[in-house]
């Protein structure tokens, strides 16, 4: 088995402090310290700088990081191996996803999951696209639902073209009567999250001659249809954002489709556990259930 000195090195830097580490692993936050020192000594450098609000990687730490956790996770892909040569289904799905997958697409995924193999356990991470990247880069997580940018040295599959809508209060009317053209934005405001601003959204505004003294950022995709219910703008959102919201707003296309793209990311080594394998093929069978078109409308 691989060093628990490994083990420790890598939840610190998860978690944060050793004491919530030390949780993590039901050990006490000494033999983490312990744990943590002794691989210092083996490597010959040191790898946290500890201080009152916690601690972070030396230099050296970051180069030697993800050497480590690819250690842990080729040591879990065997245990994995095993499992099923004896016959068992066993082991641990670790998921990362933005909030509206999370919200529309992981409670029938695990569920169907779960159905099929309830000895594997799942978990689930939500968080940005940007960083659901560098974790499935650097395997924190098995498998990650993301929009852009996508690493290079990441496998990706497609999942959907998810298409993108103008959101108004519900007393608008297009002056075509039913899409979004560059007349009907003169001189509106839009509100949108900053995030979005460099992605797939940004080709809309610019398309539709949006200025930037138009634009006002939002936290998140419900603030921005509370936002529009209140008549404070328009807001700018993919389907699946406000695919399951009861809401006093108005979708319309925008005359010249726009859309998202949504991959499934992961890397080499993470991809090819029995567990990953599992969850990718029910993945992709949601998808193809919910989406035969492969296009979210």
């Amino acid at each position: 088995m691989v060093s628990f000195s490994y083990r420790a090195f890598v939840t610190v830097i998860n978690e944060g402090s050793f004491h919530h580490a030390a949780q993590v692993l039901d050990v006490t936050p000494s033999a983490i310290s312990h744990s943590v020192d002794k691989l210092e000594k083996q490597l010959g450098f040191s790898l946290l700088i500890r201080n009152r609000s916690g601690v972070k990687l030396t230099a050296d730490g970051k180069l030697v990081l993800p050497i480590i956790q690819e250690i842990l996770n080729n040591e879990n892909r065997l245990t994995q191996e095993a499992a099923n040569i004896k016959g068992l289904t066993a082991g641990t799905v670790k998921l990362g996803a933005f909030s509206s997958a999370c919200i529309s697409w992981l409670p029938g995924i695990v569920h169907k999951f779960r159905e099929r193999y309830p000895n594997i356990k799942i978990e689930v991470t939500q968080s940005s696209f940007n960083n659901i990247t560098t974790q499935a880069h650097q395997g924190n997580i098995d498998l990650g639902f993301t929009c852009q940018p996508i690493n290079e040295n990441l496998v990706k599959v497609l999942l959907v073209q998810d298409q993108i809508y103008c959101l108004t209060p519900k007393g608008f009317v297009p002056k075509n009567g039913h899409s979004i053209t560059i007349e009907d934005t003169q001189n509106e405001h839009f509100i949108l999250q900053k995030s979005d601003y460099d992605g797939d959204t940004k080709k809309v505004l610019d398309a539709y001659q949006v200025q930037t003294n138009s634009i006002q950022f939002s936290i998140d995709d419900q603030s921005i249809i509370a936002m529009v219910e209140a008549g404070l703008g328009m807001g700018i959102l993919p389907r699946l954002a406000f695919n399951k919201q009861n809401s006093h707003v108005t979708a319309y296309p925008f005359d010249e489709a726009y859309y998202r793209s949504i991959f499934l990311v992961m890397n080499e080594v993470q991809m090819k556990t029995p567990a990953t394998q599992k969850m990718i093929s029910c993945v992709r069978e949601f998808i193809n259930e919910t989406y035969p078109d492969k296009l979210l409308k």
